[in-house]
């Protein structure tokens, strides 16, 4: 779990992550997080967990694979994930399909 970064107003260390904002809960501060300093690039999956190189996923949707009469399903376990640049910003191999490109949206984190 990465550490928060602490309130630049009062200094607490009690901040929580509010949709792309850093909250204050002692004196009411808001920040977003390019001010922290921290990257831009973060990859969050369909409920909002910050995904990193190795997680461990599971597809929330049948998703249709170009090029193949079937389909990927609900609830396919997907391990070792590298995130990339780009619209699909996750690269991954499935069993039964090979190596696949995936949209963090269609994903959540397991564990």
């Amino acid at each position: 779990m990465s550490k928060l970064p602490n309130c630049p107003e009062c200094k607490s260390e009690f901040t929580y992550e509010d949709r792309g904002l850093y909250v204050c809960p002692e004196c009411g501060h808001e920040w977003s997080t390019e001010e922290s300093g921290q990257a831009e690039n973060v990859v969050r999956d369909a409920n909002g967990n910050i995904l990193t190189d190795g997680d461990s996923v599971t597809v929330i949707k049948d998703l249709k694979v170009k090029g193949s009469s079937s389909s990927l399903k609900i609830g396919t376990k997907v391990k070792n994930i590298r995130l990339v640049e780009g619209d699909h910003n996750i690269d991954c191999k499935i069993d039964g399909f090979g190596a696949m490109k995936l949209k963090s949206e269609f994903v959540k984190k397991n564990g």
